[in-house]
């Protein structure tokens, strides 16, 4: 695995975001130059020494966007409206167009107007689907099916970032994650640990399903990799922790990290989608029950070993929870 010499400035967006966090912090730590662009600035939130408040970037000026990438060797795009569950706004799927394939697609003409080497864009499997047969994962070349507002603004987002980098020398990094977890996590995966932790009984033992994830320190990796390899991998590809587990095995693995019992009481699935749907929360608990694996074996020969396993993931996730709680 050949490294290059050079490590330019690069430029992070979504920098405040859970993801973005983690990455800032891993360059901080090991002196990679990087200008972190945020919405606005947080004046409660721990201050980035190099944060830039840039705004929409769907609708900020073309001046400020080149004013932000200037110098850079490589941008990070971790930005945008990520997938929301029972989303109430009256036209989501403008609001995602907007926030994540116009904001990609001005991004990386701006990249591309700076002389930005490298374009690593954070993408999601759900462009290939909600679901997969067990035993038989999508693959970096599985079709595109996107099933919602949100995965379909990924697909276009891909395609834009694609367009610009063939009008030019700019090379294209897609990444496309499952569910992402580690400290700071939010979201469901929060929810399921604040479950986990006080005990509560989770009705999943019956629950025969294969669900890839991914540990951020594993994402962090993979992206630090990408940005340094002398040959860039261009292209797309799946990330994932590379040991899928059912949704009972996680909950007997957080509560493990925990130091707590695992409650999980099996109620047979076919009962907990007709509770789902009366409840109106069907697509929540297909998400629960159904299996979505991921082949990463390419990214990973191609960036090296993870250099954490799902236990040594979850169990930095429950430290940073304890630590959270004081507890």
């Amino acid at each position: 695995m050949a490294v290059s010499g050079e490590r330019g400035l690069v430029v992070v967006t979504g920098a405040a975001g859970f993801i973005g966090h983690a990455l800032c912090a891993h360059f901080a730590a090991t002196g990679r130059p990087h200008r972190a662009l945020v919405r606005a600035i947080d004046p409660g939130a721990h201050a980035h020494a190099e944060a830039v408040a840039i705004g929409d970037l769907a609708t900020v000026p073309d001046e400020r966007l080149d004013a932000a990438l200037a110098g850079a060797t490589a941008v990070v795009h971790l930005a945008g409206r990520a997938h929301v569950l029972r989303d109430r706004a009256s036209d989501p799927d403008a609001l995602y167009a907007a926030a994540n394939a116009l904001a990609t697609a001005r991004l990386a003409a701006a990249a591309a107007r700076a002389g930005v080497a490298r374009f690593v864009l954070a993408s999601s499997v759900k462009v290939l689907g909600e679901a997969t047969p067990p035993g038989r994962p999508f693959g970096a070349d599985s079709p595109l099916s996107p099933r919602d507002a949100y995965a379909r603004s990924k697909v276009e987002a891909e395609r834009a970032l694609a367009a610009e980098c063939a009008r030019g020398t700019m090379i294209p990094i897609v990444l496309r994650l499952p569910l992402v977890y580690g400290p700071g996590v939010k979201g469901n995966f929060l929810r399921l640990l604040d479950a986990v932790a006080r005990c509560a009984p989770l009705p999943f033992g019956a629950i025969e399903n294969r669900r890839d994830l991914l540990f951020v320190g594993n994402l962090v990796h993979a992206i630090a990799v990408a940005l340094d390899l002398a040959e860039a991998p261009a292209g797309t590809w799946l990330v994932a922790d590379g040991e899928p587990v059912s949704t009972p095995d996680l909950v007997r693995r957080l509560a493990a990290a925990l130091g707590v019992a695992p409650r999980v009481p099996a109620v047979p699935v076919a009962l907990l989608r007709v509770a789902a749907r009366v409840a109106g929360r069907a697509a929540q608990v297909a998400r629960l029950t159904q299996s979505l694996e991921i082949d990463a074996a390419p990214l990973w020969q191609r960036v090296g070993v993870a250099p954490c396993t799902l236990d040594q993931g979850l169990a930095e996730t429950a430290w940073w929870w304890r630590a959270r709680h004081a507890i």
